[in-house]
């Protein structure tokens, strides 16, 4: 019996990808995995752009498949715009149909490395590490919305508060802002040349743009309390 020819996946090569040159031109995402006090093991979806070097997103949970990859994605397309290509490796969670599907939708290609060449995808390499030493290895974990909030001030940290020497040692959010004015006819990164201040969350004072929730409901969509 001839089995049907699986349609050719469009969306996808294994090209080695140039420099990103511009915001939203190159993401990349991985996971990195630990354990909570307790043992049980948890995984981390990680997202940077790779021109801005900005952390997208931090996704812990239990386990993740590729269906929770591309809805988490969803959700940061919808705040940021998407991506030309996204750089991945070639585990399931990835090559899945439900990430084929996102990204057939979206318009996204998925720029698979080479098997056992994780050097094609190194800057996510570099954050994985910089994440696990600075973070991982160095806070105890109670459960997942422990996690997960402790998550989200790590990645306040890392976004606007840690210069770049790749980025003339501008933070990532600093240089996200000065590509911004410069796209709008500001090329020195500020208006009739003025220096950019540090952010809110560098200086320590609350942004009025995030939203502060009780710790109890933080991720009650992700973490629902148990029935």
């Amino acid at each position: 019996m001839t089995r049907p020819q699986r349609k050719k996946l469009v969306r996808r090569t294994r090209t080695p990808q140039p420099p990103a040159e511009r915001v939203n031109q190159r993401w990349a995402m991985d996971f990195v995995s630990d354990r909570l006090v307790d043992g049980r093991r948890f995984r981390v979806w990680t997202l940077v752009d790779l021109f801005t070097r900005e952390c997208l997103a931090l996704y812990p949970e239990r386990s993740i498949t590729g269906q929770q990859v591309a809805a988490e994605l969803a959700i940061v397309v919808a705040r940021r715009g998407a991506p030309e290509t996204i750089t991945v490796d070639n585990g399931p969670e990835f090559s899945s149909r439900a990430m084929e599907a996102w990204s057939e939708a979206a318009g996204v290609e998925l720029a698979f490395i080479a098997p056992g060449k994780p050097v094609e995808n190194a800057f996510i390499e570099s954050f994985n590490g910089r994440l696990r030493d600075e973070f991982l290895n160095v806070e105890i974990f109670l459960d997942l919305a422990d996690l997960a909030c402790k998550l989200k001030h790590w990645r306040s940290d890392y976004n606007h508060c840690r210069p770049h020497s790749a980025l003339a040692d501008q933070t990532p959010e600093e240089f996200a802002r000065r590509q911004a004015r410069a796209a709008q006819g500001s090329p020195d990164g500020g208006p009739c040349g003025a220096v950019l201040e540090p952010s809110r969350a560098c200086r320590g004072e609350p942004d009025p743009t995030v939203q502060t929730l009780p710790a109890a409901t933080i991720f009650e969509r992700s973490y629902p309390e148990p029935g």
